[in-house]
């Protein structure tokens, strides 16, 4: 068992630089985890190995602290007709308990941020921004919210979310001690959820995620996650559970083809260039913010994502060129997520180019470290799960 950490609303002051901690802090420590910065937080990166932790997940399972991330309530009687106007997706319509990937978009119709909105309630969503936008969702659904009878609550500094992923983790989860569900857990579908108690605790548990495996998301009030990611812990023993950092969840994301916010989207990406347009629900009857620059489009040779893959070691990484040829002189893409990835044993790569080279089967040519390194345009995602 692991002792008190520190409280996630506290921070250490060094010339304006504030720190901000998980609730389940120590037992990253007690586990020997590597920390960086995320948005703010110290986070795990790592515990033992990218490679090891990414391998866990694929073949048994993972334990993640996704605490850093946002949480914000939108309850009152206009609570769906609000989000149908606040963002992309049409989620008056979803069912209780049911969660809906959807996009918060600026007026110009780029992308504010990637979220998770989970129907707890009649008139009640929970709603899961990025960890990085917490301050720019909050914001903006602070303000749409002006004509709406709703209630828009920050929970996130109250909220703990543990993740379990892989293919065992339907096992470990219902083998932890204390955690009982109000339903069958193994007939939870994907993106759907269901409420259960710690220890006399409310958690909402989700089956959802964001490595290409299956697993579920608990989310419950910081006081009780420590002794949650414990008894997690204790029953993944005999099912190759370990503890596993950004890094190998950064890896595990990019196999599954899942975007990053502030790689593969910003404020300035059209959600048609980055292969979700279908999250963008022109059919809805409520206008929405961003809807009539969503119903435009991007231009016509505006860059799109498409997957590359390549031979030998050799990774392209995010920021690295791409060109046409060998000898091109201007480059024509940028990659906005690479790898050597852990599963396939070759380099992957996301990467906006020119509609002209984002055919399948189109070789172009990634600058990796001053070497011309070919690659191929392939569908998204690298890596798909045996069901």
């Amino acid at each position: 068992m692991t002792s008190a950490s520190p409280d996630p609303t506290s921070s250490q002051n060094d010339d304006a630089v504030t720190e901000r901690f998980s609730p389940l802090h120590a037992a990253h420590v007690a586990a020997g985890a590597s920390f960086t910065d995320f948005a703010g937080w110290q986070m795990p990166v790592r515990y033992s190995s990218d490679l090891a932790e990414h391998h866990a997940v694929r073949k048994a399972a993972g334990l993640f602290d996704l605490s850093h991330m946002a949480e914000i309530r939108v309850s009152g009687p206009q609570a769906g007709e609000f989000l149908d106007h606040a963002l992309a997706g049409q989620l008056s319509v979803i069912d209780l308990m049911q969660a809906k990937y959807s996009l918060l978009l600026n007026s110009r119709g780029g992308i504010i941020d990637d979220l998770v909105v989970y129907r707890t309630g009649e008139t009640d969503f929970l709603v899961v921004a990025n960890a990085g936008n917490h301050d720019q969702a909050l914001d903006a659904l602070t303000a749409r919210a002006a004509r709406f009878d709703v209630v828009v609550a920050d929970e996130s500094n109250d909220t703990a979310l543990i993740a379990v992923q892989g293919p065992n983790a339907l096992a470990i989860v219902q083998a932890t001690a204390g955690l009982s569900t109000d339903g069958d857990l193994a007939g939870l579908r994907y993106y759907r959820a269901l409420t259960a108690a710690f220890a006399g605790t409310p958690v909402l548990i989700a089956r959802t995620g964001y490595t290409g495996e299956d697993g579920f998301e608990l989310y419950l009030p910081n006081a009780a996650a420590l002794a949650l990611w414990d008894a997690i812990v204790v029953a993944g023993a005999v099912h190759g559970l370990v503890p596993a950092g950004l890094a190998s969840r950064d890896t595990l994301r990019l196999e599954a083809g899942m975007p990053l916010y502030g790689h593969e989207l910003t404020t300035s990406t059209y959600p048609a260039q980055a292969g979700l347009g279908r999250v963008v629900n022109l059919a809805k009857p409520t206008d929405f913010v961003g809807r009539t620059a969503s119903e435009e489009g991007p231009a016509g040779d505006a860059p799109v994502l498409v997957g590359l893959v390549s031979a030998g070691k050799r990774a392209g990484r995010a920021g690295y060129q791409i060109f046409r040829s060998p000898d091109a002189t201007e480059a024509e893409g940028v990659i906005t997520s690479g790898a050597l990835s852990p599963t396939l044993g070759y380099p992957i790569a996301m990467a906006y180019l020119p509609p002209a080279l984002a055919r399948l089967d189109t070789e172009v040519f990634i600058d990796v470290r001053g070497t011309r390194a070919p690659a191929t345009v392939i569908a998204l995602p690298f890596y798909k799960r045996r069901k």
